[in-house]
């Protein structure tokens, strides 16, 4: 026997039926029977109440109605979507009191224990506790026993953690980078030359850097001296002059060339100095190479050859002007500067930059080899400037000896392979 079956879902419309003489019933959802019982009712604002009734009736389409295996997914997913939308619009616009911190940086929070303050008094007549924060006077009663009847106050502040704006001054910091010293020194292998190269790359172990120590030696570069230029911890350059030549005058002036050839190949800045090996050193100099702008010069001390006496050379100065200079010996009285080789320092600039300094030619500055013994100077120093006024005298006044050139060479004397010795010294001292 057949069978029919009639659904009537909540989303269809009332029906009317005539029933006998014309009465009408209709047949309405639980939905339309709300709204019905409610139609009695008369809202004074109708068009709220319509908003409303049609954000009930939007809900109830998405929460109440039923959907097959197949709308399951969308509904979820619907919903997911729905929330999300609605937490996104509650974080974005906060309900609610609120406070505005304006300018408020990460500097400004301060999150600190206050120490007690020093104005709290303890009154002990009225134990009364005043204590001034901020302006303003708090009292309070403070009694406290300890003991056989003292009293004493204790003084707790909390911790406050507050947003303080502290506008900080921004700091001047006037850094003034140092000038680079390039420190030249030709050396050769002979009976002292470790004493004298250890004891030049120790003094400058002690000078403020940059440093930069360009060691020069003959033919070949020998690993004895770059053993000890790694173990003195300076920057430096181990540089060999190919130059044959076997008089010692020639050669400490090819060394130097040598030099001077690479700082104007590199362009390398700052404050060249001929430092020799065998001469001696105060710390103070090279402080005052810094200040040299163009040329600097100051007296030196030495021995004369005879070894008898001490001799002054150098430049006589009213404050830093050179206004005249120390010597001795006759036979360089002819000379046009009274300096010794480590009694000057000039810009390295003016080697490879002859329009800073507005030099006449472009012909490379370089020392004489075939000039007279005590030449070399003078000769080197005309090429570098023109007269005294473009000097400064080092220090102020030239008053102070900084350097002292000592011949102490050992003549004829080689030193061991290797520097060590392979027997034991013949001299014996015998034990009393």
């Amino acid at each position: 026997m057949a069978q029919f079956r009639r659904t009537l879902s909540p989303a269809y419309h009332d029906r009317q039926y005539p029933n006998g003489a014309g009465a009408v019933f209709s047949v309405s959802s639980p939905s339309h029977k709300f709204s019905s019982s409610n139609a009695k009712y008369t809202s004074p604002f109708p068009a709220l109440a319509a908003q409303v009734a049609a954000l009930r009736k939007f809900l109830a389409g998405v929460f109440v109605r039923r959907y097959g295996r197949k709308g399951q997914w969308r509904k979820a997913v619907f919903r997911c979507l729905l929330f999300f939308f609605v937490g996104f619009m509650l974080g974005m616009f906060p309900f609610g009191h609120h406070v505005v911190v304006d300018d408020v940086r990460p500097s400004d929070m301060s999150f600190e224990i206050k120490p007690p303050h020093a104005n709290a008094q303890l009154l002990r007549e009225n134990h009364v506790l005043k204590n001034r924060v901020g302006g303003e006077e708090r009292s309070g009663v403070v009694e406290a026993a300890v003991g056989g009847g003292r009293e004493s106050g204790f003084i707790v502040d909390p911790v406050s953690l507050s947003v303080a704006n502290h506008r900080s001054v921004a700091e001047r910091f006037d850094f003034v980078p140092r000038k680079q010293l390039i420190v030249v020194t030709p050396t050769y292998n002979r009976a002292f030359q470790a004493y004298f190269l250890n004891r030049l790359g120790q003094l400058l172990r002690l000078v403020p850097p940059p440093v930069l120590w360009i060691v020069v030696e003959m033919k070949a570069a020998s690993m004895e001296t770059a053993e000890v230029l790694r173990k003195t911890g300076v920057m430096y350059r181990h540089l060999v002059c190919d130059k044959n030549s076997t008089d010692l005058k020639d050669r400490g002036v090819h060394q130097r060339n040598t030099a001077l050839e690479h700082i104007e190949r590199h362009r390398l800045d700052g404050i060249v100095y001929f430092a020799d090996d065998d001469n001696v050193y105060s710390l103070e100099l090279f402080d005052t190479l810094r200040d040299i702008s163009r040329f600097g010069t100051w007296p030196v001390a030495m021995l004369a050859p005879s070894k008898n006496k001490a001799i002054l050379e150098g430049p006589v100065c009213n404050a830093s002007q050179v206004i005249g200079w120390h010597t001795n010996e006759k036979s360089k009285r002819l000379r046009r500067f009274h300096v010794d080789m480590s009694g000057f320092a000039f810009n390295s600039t003016i080697l490879w930059d002859p329009k800073r300094w507005r030099r006449p030619t472009t012909n490379p500055i370089r020392q004489l080899d075939t000039v007279k013994e005590g030449f070399q100077e003078t000769t080197f120093i005309e090429q570098l400037v023109e007269d005294e006024n473009q000097m400064e005298g080092s220090p102020v006044g030239c008053s102070k000896v900084l350097n002292w050139h000592l011949h102490l060479d050992a003549h004829n004397i080689a030193y061991p392979k290797d520097w060590l010795l392979q027997k034991n010294l013949d001299a014996v001292v015998p034990v009393n």
